[in-house]
Order: C-alpha cells, then structure tokens, then sequence
C-alpha cells in the first residue's frame, strides 16, 4: 500500500515525516475548509432527510450508494484537517450505479408548483434537490482548491471534485431516465449551423506539456 505525498508521488508509508513539506494551514484557507466541511455536512443531513420520503427502490440505493462515500469523504478531510497530514491515501473514485444512457426529447408532463404539505414530495423533487446539493458542492469544492496553501488538503478537495461531478451525473441519469430531467434537441439544420460556426486554428507552437 502506498501513500500520496504533497506533489502527488506515491510513498512508503514509512518515509520519515521529515522528508516531507510542513505546511500548516493559512487563516482564509481554514475559513473555507470550513465551508466545504459545513456543506458536506448539510449534504448528508439532507440525505438523511429525503431518505424516510423516498419509496423508489433505485432512487433510495443512489442516495444510500452516496451518503457512504460521501461520509468517507467528510471523514478523510475531517483527519486531514485536525492532524495536518504529510501523507494521505490514494483518494477513492466514485462509482455510479447506474449505466450513460440519455434519452432525448421532450414529452409533455405535469406542470409543476410548490409542494403544499411534505405528503406531496416525490421522487422527481427529491432527485431534483439532490441534485442540487451536489452540484452546488462540486462548484464550492472546485473554488476552494484553486487557492489552498496546504498541499494535502488541497489533493483531497481538488480530487474529489470529479466525485462530485459523477454524483451529480448520477442523479441527472436518474431524472432522465424516468422523464424528470427531459433533454430538447436542435434541428439537425440549426445544430449544424452551429457546429460550423467554429473552426480550429494553427498552433504556432506545441511545447504545450
């Protein structure tokens, strides 16, 4: 087993700690560690929440599927955090349970307004504000990595930005699949008149890597 160092190398989990960088934490950095922390926790208490409404076996497999990864992630950020860590493990990738296949198209459905009574929440509002939870986290964690002076927890938040991308993912296949997130598509006439719209430009040079 190895670990990851602050440039991201694979290490012995026996390299002396002193071979490594010691960075603490900034004070801005600490402020928005907290933001990402208090948003993982609004998520899953939200999950928590939804959970006793959801009847749909595959919605509720989902947010369960979630909340698990989602609690590793809170806790390996919420170790980094307090101990300052010189060494993590290798960051989990997420697997989504459901298989890419978009239906597009636009069929005619219920129009929608404010539920009266939580007796009326559903599936389709349920998956919709789980949706944008994720989507409102993926944003928070991918900001706050941009300026992070500590190296470690800026690996940890950085790295699960993707995660929280296939969340989101997720949860839209969901939507789509039962025509609650619908897909309109162009004509082919219009689309191809925006697909030429663009052409690509010479590179004067590739020494781009």
């Amino acid at each position: 087993m190895f670990l990851i160092n602050p440039s991201g190398e694979q290490v012995s989990p026996n390299t002396k700690s002193d071979q490594l960088t010691d960075v603490g934490f900034g004070g801005h950095e600490v402020f928005d560690v907290q933001e990402v922390i208090a948003g993982l926790i609004s998520l899953l208490d939200q999950y928590q929440m939804y959970e006793q409404y959801i009847q749909d076996t595959e919605l509720k497999r989902i947010l369960q599927h979630q909340t698990a990864f989602l609690t590793h992630m809170y806790n390996s950020i919420i170790d980094c955090f307090k101990k300052n860590r010189k060494t993590i493990s290798p960051i989990e990738k997420y697997e989504m349970t459901l298989n890419v296949n978009v239906t597009f198209g636009i069929k005619p459905s219920q129009p929608l307004k404010p539920n009266q009574s939580v007796s009326e929440l559903s599936e389709r509002g349920l998956s919709a504000y789980m949706l944008g939870h994720t989507k409102s986290l993926a944003s928070l964690f991918a900001m706050t990595s941009l300026e992070m002076p500590n190296p470690m927890m800026r690996r940890i938040i950085a790295n699960n930005v993707s995660n929280l991308i296939e969340m989101s993912y997720e949860i839209f296949l969901y939507q789509n699949k039962y025509g609650y997130y619908q897909v309109p598509q162009l004509k082919e006439q219009d689309l191809n008149y925006i697909l030429n719209s663009y052409t690509a430009v010479l590179n004067p040079s590739n020494n781009f890597h």
